[in-house]
């Protein structure tokens, strides 16, 4: 995890302001570098650049600094991002310097046109990324988001034709900030830019498609299967793909994790180097369980489980009666801890209730908008809330005499189960969209949510989260699960034309259609009691919604 910062100016290099860079440190302490190059033109002017970048060391055995300088032709790149694999071969160690060395080879080879070269490889990374990259042979600046949006890129509006990205902004300044789409690779040719209106996007270009412009960055996902069910549905034989699929993308996601401090005195053997943001809804507990087939034993995994004082909500409880075990995900997450610990009792899962106060939730509040702005609403707020909080880690988890203890988690990876939801039927209006159109109608919406993944809010998340100095990580979202999951039919997603599935297995229990294909892993993980358990929005699990007296909405634009 990095904090990237990037400005190209006619008038002198820029900086980031004293709060902006205090931000940017937040998300990568490890190491802050600077470069400030000149670059002249062909018409002989010059333009201003500055790379800036933070480090948060994750992957390989020493901390690699960047902003990344070729000495030789004064190409620069700032990298925020896993490349888990690129083209096909899996990345071992630091990825940094072998993406950067992958750039400068594109640049290089006078046999392929550069920017075909350059776009190619980058569509080629299996893995989320933002990136700032200047070509110094060809004078061009290429930036971007991967195609599902999954690390934070802004761009600042100025009123003097100045360029200004960062992965993340203070907002205070009243400045105009908007989030890179992640709607392709923008592109400047140096040489002809006067201001950021002379920005070029190369799109992105399904799988086979030839029509568009001469450049395109090719997706890596397969059509979804549209095919329209008839008759009875064998029980899920994509299962076992399925399960050897996540377990392959947790893999990646939890293996080698902060490798360069591993020989610290500090760290202990036991202290956990994955925390799992844990509702104890299915997706999260999923990845929990698989996780303990991956991870050494002796090796904690901590579970982090929030829960707000909401003064609207809880105004009325009982004397003494604690509005945090009130909340529905700390009834659900206890629950799910508990079936965690029966299913795999050799390894120590560390329950951690993030407890807080409605006097802390308002004590933050600045920063938490700060950090999701240029999102502004009131339901941006609330989930944002319970992220920011459950991404610091800190609480109470239960000690060896029974007693509660304070800890602060220190895992810097933490994994999220978001996109399960929007891949398998998990939604209400997946339910709505069948029963009004069957199930051509809730193939259009599955393929509705998947076309609007890059759109969702994962640049907001990524930059609350990494505020606490962690990268969040998305199983569900690997680009190798997503092509699985599009080509598994329907029915084996989500079959909603079968509610009362009872599982051979276990004839006493009623899987929903809902993700029904998660709900049937699950069992076989040996956890019936997650394999029924209802979808549950964390704002609404957390209670951090609406927590003002009032008919205030999700969709209401926050001052």
């Amino acid at each position: 995890m990095c904090g990237i910062f990037f400005a190209l100016s006619r008038h002198g290099h820029i900086v980031p302001d004293e709060r902006t860079a205090a931000l940017l440190r937040n998300r990568g302490p490890d190491h802050t570098g600077l470069h400030q190059p000149v670059i002249a033109r062909e018409d002989d002017t010059a333009l201003h650049a500055t790379f800036l970048s933070t480090v948060l060391s994750l992957r390989g055995t020493e901390v690699t600094s960047q902003p990344l300088v070729d000495s030789s032709a004064g190409s620069v790149l700032c990298w925020n991002g896993e490349a888990w694999a690129i083209d096909g071969d899996a990345v071992a160690g630091n990825d940094s310097k072998l993406v950067f060395d992958g750039l400068l080879k594109a640049c290089a080879d006078t046999s392929f046109d550069s920017k075909s070269a350059v776009i190619m490889l980058l569509s080629q990374i299996r893995g989320p990324y933002a990136i700032v990259f200047f070509d110094a042979t060809n004078n061009y600046i290429y930036y971007g988001r991967d195609c599902l949006g999954r690390r934070s890129l802004l761009q600042k509006s100025t009123t003097d034709g100045t360029l200004v990205l960062s992965s993340v902004c203070d907002n205070a300044t009243g400045e105009a900030w908007a989030e890179v789409e992640a709607d392709g690779i923008y592109f400047i040719d140096l040489n002809k830019f006067d201001d950021p209106t002379n920005v070029l996007r190369v799109p992105h270009a399904r799988l086979g498609e030839t029509s568009g412009p001469e450049v395109s960055f090719i997706l890596p996902f397969p059509p979804m299967n549209r095919e329209n069910p008839t008759g009875l549905h064998p029980d899920h034989d994509g299962q076992i793909d399925l399960k050897t699929a996540l377990r392959q993308s947790l893999t990646l996601r939890t293996q080698h994790v902060r490798e360069a401090f591993s020989s610290s005195s500090s760290i202990a053997p036991k202290v956990a180097k994955v925390a799992v943001l844990f509702s104890g809804g299915l997706d999260c507990t999923i990845l929990a369980r698989l996780c303990h087939d991956l991870l050494p034993l002796n090796e904690d995994i901590d579970l982090l489980n929030v829960a707000f004082e909401n003064p609207r909500v809880h105004g009325k409880l009982e004397s003494g009666a604690s509005p945090y075990e009130a909340c529905p995900d700390r009834i659900t997450g206890r629950a799910s801890h508990a079936e965690l610990e029966r299913v795999c009792p050799n390894r120590r899962w560390r329950f951690v209730e993030i407890n807080v106060p409605y006097t802390e939730t308002i004590a933050h509040r600045a920063t938490v908008m700060a950090l999701m702005h240029p999102h502004n609403t009131e339901m941006d707020l609330s989930i944002s809330y319970a992220l920011y909080f459950a991404s610091r880690g800190v609480g109470l988890t239960s000690a060896s005499n029974g007693t509660s203890e304070a800890y602060t988690t220190a895992a810097c990876v933490l994994l999220s189960g978001l996109g399960a939801d929007e891949l398998f039927g998990g939604y209400q209006r997946h339910t709505t969209a069948f029963a009004r159109q069957g199930y051509s109608g809730l193939i259009s919406e599955l393929e509705l949510d998947f076309e609007r993944l890059g759109k969702r809010n994962l640049g907001r998340d990524d930059r609350v989260i990494s505020n606490s100095s962690k990268e969040v990580r998305f199983p569900f979202l690997d680009e190798d699960f997503i092509a699985l999951a599009l080509q598994l039919s329907v029915a084996q997603k989500c079959d909603f034309g079968h509610p009362e599935h009872r599982p051979a297995q276990h004839p006493d229990i009623v899987i929903e259609p809902a993700k029904r294909a998660l709900r049937n892993l699950a069992l076989e993980l040996g956890m019936s009691d997650v394999a029924v358990e209802k979808k549950r929005a964390i704002q609404f699990g957390a209670r951090t919604a609406k927590m003002e007296t009032g008919k205030t909405k999700g969709t209401h634009v926050l001052s």
